[in-house]
C-alpha cells in the first residue's frame, strides 16, 4: 500500500534521522510530524499498539522532519491475497532459499507476520496485542537459540584452537621422543657391539689360556715322568 503524506508544516528540526527501513510487506501511512491531536481511547490504543509492531521511523527530507507509523487503515479480502502474491514475489525476486536458514527468507516473513498483526490490531485490539506477544515471544525464543548456538560455535572454534595448539605441540613431543628414541637405538647397537666383542674377547682369551694351561700340564706332566724315570733308574743299583 502505497505511502501518502498530509501536508504539516514542522518546525526545523535540530537532528537528523535516518530514512525509513525497507520494508516491502508492511503498510505505512506518513505526514510531516505536528502536535499530536487528541483521539478516542480505542483508537489511541490501537495505535499504541500498531507503533509497537513497528516503531515509528522519523527522518529529514528537504529540510523537513517527517514521520512514518504504521497505517490504521483496516484490511479487506483484497488486501491479504495482495500480501500473499507480494510476499512470493518477493521471495522469488530475492532469491530466497525454500528450505534452511536464510535471513532474506525470515525477513519477509517477518514483515508478512507483521502485516497481518497490523490487520488483526486494527479490528481487535487485544487479539492484535495477543498476536504481538506471540510474536515477541517467538523472536525471543530465536534469539536465545541463536546466542546458544553462536556460543556453541565459539566453544567448538576455541576447543578446535586449542586443539589445534595442542596437536602442535604433541608432534614437537612425538618428534623429540622419536629423536631420543633413535639416539637409545644407537646407544643399545653401540653397547650391544660392545658386547659382543667382548663376549669374543674373553672367548679368545678362555681358548688361549685353557691351551697354555693344557700345554703346561703337559709339560709337568712330562717332566715329572722323567724325574720319576729317572729317580726309579737312580735307586735301583742300590737295591741289588
Amino acid at each position: 500500500m502505497p505511502v501518502s503524506f498530509s501536508p504539516r508544516k514542522l518546525q526545523a528540526p535540530r537532528e537528523r534521522y535516518p530514512p525509513p527501513l525497507d520494508r516491502v510487506l508492511t503498510s505505512f501511512q506518513g505526514s510531516k510530524q505536528a502536535p499530536a491531536e487528541p483521539k478516542p481511547l480505542a483508537t489511541q490504543q490501537t495505535e499504541d499498539i500498531l507503533d509497537a509492531i513497528l516503531p515509528p521511523r522519523q527522518w529529514v527530507e528537504d529540510g523537513q522532519q517527517w514521520i512514518q507509523k504504521v497505517s490504521s487503515t483496516p484490511a479487506t479480502r483484497l488486501d491479504v491475497i495482495n500480501l500473499q502474491e507480494k510476499l512470493d514475489q518477493e521471495l522469488q525476486r530475492r532469491q530466497a532459499r525454500e528450505t534452511g536458514i536464510c535471513p532474506i527468507r525470515e525477513e519477509l516473513y517477518a514483515q508478512c507476520f507483521d502485516e497481518l498483526i497490523r490487520q488483526v490490531t486494527v479490528n481487535c485490539a487485544e487479539r492484535g496485542l495477543l498476536l504481538l506477544r506471540i510474536r515477541d515471544e517467538l523472536r525471543m525464543t530465536i534469539a536465545a537459540y541463536q546466542t546458544l548456538y553462536e556460543s556453541s560455535v565459539a566453544f567448538g572454534l576455541r576447543k578446535s584452537l586449542q586443539a589445534e595448539c595442542g596437536k602442535a605441540d604433541m608432534e614437537n613431543r612425538i618428534q623429540q621422543l622419536e629423536g631420543e628414541l633413535k639416539e637409545l637405538d644407537r646407544q643399545v647397537a653401540e653397547w650391544k657391539n660392545k658386547c659382543e666383542m667382548t663376549e669374543k674377547q674373553n672367548a679368545e682369551k678362555k681358548a688361549y689360556d685353557d691351551k697354555k694351561h693344557a700345554e703346561e700340564v703337559a709339560y709337568y706332566t712330562r717332566s715329572n715322568k722323567q724325574l720319576k724315570a729317572q729317580l726309579e733308574a737312580f735307586l735301583a743299583p742300590a737295591k741289588k
